[in-house]
């Protein structure tokens, strides 16, 4: 079983190859919820997220045979990157099987690390197995993203680093996916300061890990979905989850929203960049997804920071929508001159800023003397966004909102 010091001698395998990432106080999420709120920045890691001290535990400790004849992984991108880079930094051949739909920058950044890349299958499960036919028909060594307790005990450093910087913490918030990360921390934590809570964060789209914890046994989904692609496993692992049962105190789920709301906070309070993942722990403080006294002192694990451009453009919107600054409605005019200046003045009382507006006098949805008006808006919070409807539908417009 691993236990503590598996997780301090893998501090000393990984210290040249991983960074000791700050741990930061955060004024503006403490008054939001009341707590003294830390934040670990471990996106801030060589390779953007945690997984690097995981893959350079893992492959310090095979034998040379085992490097010579290489190794296979299966990773929806983080641990993609930091099994690339510890296995070049090693002189190891690596492959790795990432699902079709990995995020573009994910499969780039794990070939520019010196990887072979394969695509294969439609989420981290399926990958994983094409990744151990590979294993099989090639004779490499599996290096799985979270069900191994060098991987684990790897993780574990962030731990050690969390009761470095911060010796008075009282809770401790973790992303859970396949347990990995919070089964290493959870290790180093509890077997230094029992007292200290170990909260597990799961996606809403992948939640596993909370029903298996409840029925003592692991429960495996049909599918996952959600922007966490991080954490998007279908179960928790089969080495991971005596681990959780152990140490984890309790595990909570925050929705796709809610985490599109954390980061965008991240984003716009913090100047941090973090994943669907990262985000996870901070969403599960901010709408309170677990109890917590105040002034209680609890450090949020952002385990990392690789979030595909494409993606956080549509989670900056949805982020937007949820905290009532965009707003996007349709409505239909009379198709005659001054219509839409009427509708404008409305507008103007609200102070409503307009990204975009549509006419589309061509849709079978409205008659043929209306024309349909779709308007994208900058709105300053949800008590603007519920006056400005409000007028809206007083003064005889029809209004749908969209987004």
């Amino acid at each position: 079983m691993l236990d503590l010091d598996d997780v301090l001698e893998a501090r000393k395998r990984v210290r040249e190859t991983s960074r000791h990432t700050p741990l930061e106080s955060s004024h503006t999420y403490s008054a939001m919820t009341g707590a003294d709120v830390r934040l670990k920045l471990e996106n801030f890691q060589r390779t953007g997220a945690f997984k690097i001290r995981g893959a350079t535990n893992r492959i310090a400790t095979l034998s040379e045979e085992q490097k010579a004849a290489g190794v296979v992984t299966a990773s929806a991108g983080n641990h993609a990157q930091g099994v690339a880079l510890a296995a070049t930094r090693s002189g190891v051949d690596a492959k790795i099987v990432m699902p079709e739909h990995a995020p573009i920058s994910k499969v780039k950044a794990t070939k520019n690390y010196g990887a072979e890349v394969v695509l294969s299958g439609r989420d981290y499960d399926a990958a994983a197995e094409r990744a151990h036919e590979i294993e099989r028909e090639e004779g490499r060594t599996y290096v799985h993203a979270f069900d191994d307790e060098y991987v684990m005990a790897g993780q574990g450093t962030i731990g050690l680093e969390i009761l470095d910087d911060c010796p008075e913490v009282e809770t401790v918030v973790v992303p859970i996916g396949g347990g990995g990360l919070i089964s290493g921390i959870a290790t180093a934590i509890k077997e230094q300061k029992p007292d200290t809570r170990v909260i597990g964060v799961q996606a809403e789209g992948a939640s596993s890990a909370a029903p298996s914890l409840e029925k003592g046994e692991r429960v495996a989904l049909e599918e996952v979905d959600t922007i966490a692609d991080g954490i998007a496993t279908r179960s928790v692992g089969e080495e991971t989850f005596p681990y959780i049962q152990e140490y984890v105190d309790e595990i909570v789920t925050v929705s796709d929203p809610e985490i599109a709301v954390a980061l965008v906070y991240l984003l716009e309070r913090s100047k941090t960049l973090v994943e669907g993942a990262g985000a996870v722990p901070l969403a599960a403080v901010l709408f309170e997804a677990f109890d917590y006294g105040d002034d209680e002192t609890i450090v949020t694990a952002l385990c990392g920071g690789n979030i595909d451009l494409n993606t956080l453009t549509n989670v900056i919107v949805r982020g937007l929508v949820e905290t009532g600054r965009y707003l996007k409605i349709r409505t239909v005019l009379k198709d005659r001159p001054g219509a839409l200046e009427d509708l404008l003045e409305i507008f103007t009382a609200h102070r409503a800023n307009i990204y975009a507006i549509h006419h589309d006098r061509t849709s079978r949805e409205v008659e043929m003397s209306d024309t349909e008006v779709e308007i994208e808006l900058e709105m300053r919070g949800p008590d603007h966004v519920d006056a400005f409807l409000s007028d809206m539908r007083e003064a005889g417009y029809e209004v749908d909102v969209l987004a």
